[in-house]
C-alpha cells in the first residue's frame, strides 16, 4: 500500500523515483519534498512557499489536488494566483500582531486596506493631541504657571502609548537606473540548436528577433532548457548548430534564481558598491548605505556578510545590485522566488516603466501578466513557440496538454490492485436497494444545508451581532462535511456492488 502510494504521488508531481537527490534539479527537489508530504496522507499539511522553483504546470496540479483534498492546509506563500484559488482564510502577520480574516485574498486586501485607512485615521488624530498637550505644557513653563497634575500624567501615558506604538513596516523602494538606448535589433537567432554532451536536445531550429524595448515571458517545464536558453541569448554558451547575433550598445544587467552574480566572500553593502561610495541613479547620487536601507536593509545588515541573509533577502539585494547599474538589457530568471509581495509589487512597477528590452523566465501567472507581451513556451523536444501576451493569453491559445503517461500507468496500477483486494461482493438486498436510492436525495439536502452554512459564516455580522452562534455554525458544517464523506463512501459501495 506504501510503494503504491508513493508512486502515485510521484506520478502526480512528474518525479523521477530513480534519480540521485545530490543531482536534482531545484524544482525536482521541491517536488520530492511534495511527493513525500503527499505520500504521507496527512489530514494536516504545512508549505512553506511550495510553488518556487516549480514549472506552471505542476503548480496548477497541486492546486487541483488541493482543491479535491478534503484536509487542512496552512501555507505561506508570495504566489498571488496560488492564494486566490486555495486559501479561504488569511492570517496576517504585521508588526507582532496576528489577525484572522475569515475571507478569500481579494476581500481580504479590500479589508485590511479599510483597516489600514482607519488605522491612520486614528493615529493623525491621536497625534494631533499629543501634539496640542505637549504645546499645553510648554506654555504652562514658560508662563511659571501651576500645572494641572492629572493632565500632567495623562501626558505622560499619551507620551508611553506613542513610544510603544510601532508604526507600519516601510516598503522597499527603488529606481531603474537606464543606460542609452540600444541598438533598434537587440538579439537575432537563426536555426539555433542545443543540447549537453550525452542528453536531448533543449533547443531545436529556434529563429527569433528581439528587438529594442521587447518585453518576452519565457515559460517550459522544469528541465526543459529555460536557463540555458537565456545562456545560449547571452552569448555564455555556443549553440550546437545555428547562430545567435547580438546588436550594438547593449547594456546587460542580470538576475540569477541561484544567486551566483553575489559574492559570498564580500558584505552585503560591498556587493552593492564594488569599491564605489556612491552610486548614480536616475534621481541622483546615492550614499551605498542610504541607498540599501531603501531596500529594508539595517546597517548591521549592510556590514554583514550576505550568508546570514534569508533567500528572500538574498534576492531583494540581488535586485538592489541590479537596479544599480545602468542597463537596456534586462534579463530576469525566476526573480519572483521568496519576495514579500510588497517588493514584488514594486518590481513590477519598476518594470512597467522600463523602456529597455526585457527577458524573463518565471512561474509567477500573476507576473507575467503584469509585465510582458510575449512569451517563449516550451513544446518539448527542443521546440520553442511564440504567442502573443502573457500568461492568460497563452493560456487562451495553447492546445490542452495531454495526461502525463506516468499518471496513467500509477492510476491504472492502483485500480488493479485495489480490485485485486477487494473481496467478491454480494448482491443488494431489499433494504441496501432502498438505501442507495434514498442516499442521492439525502446528499443533496446534505449539500444545500452546507451552502447554507458557509453563507452565514460569510456574512460580517455573524461575528460582530451573534458572536455566540459561530462555533455552533461551524461544528454542525464539520459535521455534515463527515456524514457527506461517509454518505458518498456508502453511495460508491453500494453503486459498485449494483452493478
Amino acid at each position: 500500500e506504501l510503494e503504491t502510494r508513493i508512486e502515485q504521488a510521484a506520478a502526480l508531481f512528474e518525479l523521477p523515483l530513480d534519480v540521485p537527490v545530490a543531482s536534482m534539479s531545484a524544482g525536482n527537489k521541491r517536488r520530492l519534498l511534495l511527493t513525500a508530504a503527499w505520500a504521507e496522507q496527512p489530514d494536516l499539511l504545512l508549505l512553506d512557499e511550495p510553488t518556487n522553483h516549480l514549472d506552471v504546470a505542476t503548480i496548477e496540479r497541486l492546486e487541483s489536488t488541493i482543491r479535491d483534498w478534503r484536509g487542512t492546509l496552512v501555507f505561506v506563500t508570495h504566489d498571488r494566483e496560488f492564494l486566490k484559488k486555495l486559501a479561504t482564510r488569511i492570517l496576517d502577520l504585521d508588526r507582532g500582531k496576528l489577525r484572522s480574516y475569515e475571507a478569500g485574498y481579494e476581500k481580504y486586501l479590500e479589508l485590511r486596506e479599510a483597516e489600514a485607512k482607519v488605522e491612520a485615521e486614528q493615529a493623525a488624530l491621536f497625534d494631533k493631541k499629543l501634539a496640542q498637550e505637549e504645546a499645553w505644557v510648554r506654555r504652562g513653563i514658560k508662563a511659571r504657571r501651576t500645572r494641572n497634575e492629572g493632565r500632567v500624567r495623562a501626558l505622560e501615558r499619551l507620551r508611553l502609548e506613542r513610544a510603544a506604538r510601532r508604526d507600519a513596516t516601510g516598503s522597499a523602494q527603488g529606481v531603474l537606473a537606464e543606460s542609452d538606448r540600444s541598438g533598434k535589433l537587440v538579439m537575432r537567432c537563426r536555426g539555433v540548436g542545443f543540447a549537453y554532451e550525452g542528453g536531448d536536445s533543449l533547443v531545436s531550429g529556434f529563429n527569433a528577433n528581439v528587438l529594442r524595448g521587447d518585453r518576452i515571458g519565457i515559460l517550459g517545464p522544469n528541465g526543459a532548457g529555460k536557463t540555458t536558453l537565456l545562456r545560449l541569448l547571452l552569448g555564455e554558451l555556443a549553440p550546437t548548430e545555428g547562430t545567435v547575433t547580438h546588436g550594438t550598445k547593449l547594456e546587460v544587467a542580470r538576475f540569477s534564481q541561484l544567486h551566483e552574480t553575489l559574492d559570498p566572500n564580500l558584505s552585503v553593502g560591498e556587493n552593492v558598491a564594488e569599491g564605489r561610495e556612491m552610486i548614480v541613479l536616475a534621481g541622483g547620487q546615492r550614499h551605498v548605505n542610504g541607498y540599501l536601507r531603501d531596500f529594508l536593509f539595517s546597517d548591521e545588515q549592510i556590514r554583514g556578510p550576505i550568508t546570514k541573509l534569508s533567500g528572500g533577502e538574498r534576492n531583494r539585494l540581488q535586485l538592489a545590485r541590479m537596479l544599480a547599474r545602468p542597463c537596456n538589457v534586462m534579463i530576469l530568471d525566476e526573480p519572483t522566488n521568496d519576495l514579500d509581495l510588497e517588493t514584488l509589487e514594486l518590481l513590477e512597477d519598476l518594470l512597467m516603466g522600463y523602456e529597455g528590452t526585457l527577458l524573463v523566465v518565471s512561474h509567477d501567472r500573476a507576473f507575467l501578466d503584469e509585465v510582458v507581451t510575449s512569451t517563449w513556451v516550451s513544446e518539448g523536444a527542443g521546440v520553442w513557440k511564440e504567442y502573443v501576451g502573457g500568461y492568460a493569453d497563452w493560456l487562451r491559445q495553447r492546445t490542452p496538454p495531454a495526461e502525463p503517461k506516468a499518471m496513467k500507468r500509477a492510476a491504472a496500477k492502483a485500480a488493479a490492485a485495489t480490485d485485486a483486494a477487494k473481496p467478491a461482493a454480494a448482491k443488494l438486498g431489499f433494504k441496501e436497494k432502498r438505501e442507495l436510492a434514498e442516499l442521492p436525495t439525502r446528499m443533496e439536502l446534505l449539500e444545500a444545508e452546507k451552502a447554507e452554512l458557509f453563507a452565514r459564516l460569510a456574512d460580517p455580522a455573524l461575528y460582530t451581532e451573534r458572536a455566540a452562534e459561530v462555533a455552533p455554525t461551524k461544528a454542525r458544517l464539520a459535521a455534515i462535511e463527515d456524514e457527506l464523506e461517509a454518505a458518498m463512501a456508502r453511495w460508491m459501495e453500494l453503486e459498485e456492488r449494483s452493478n
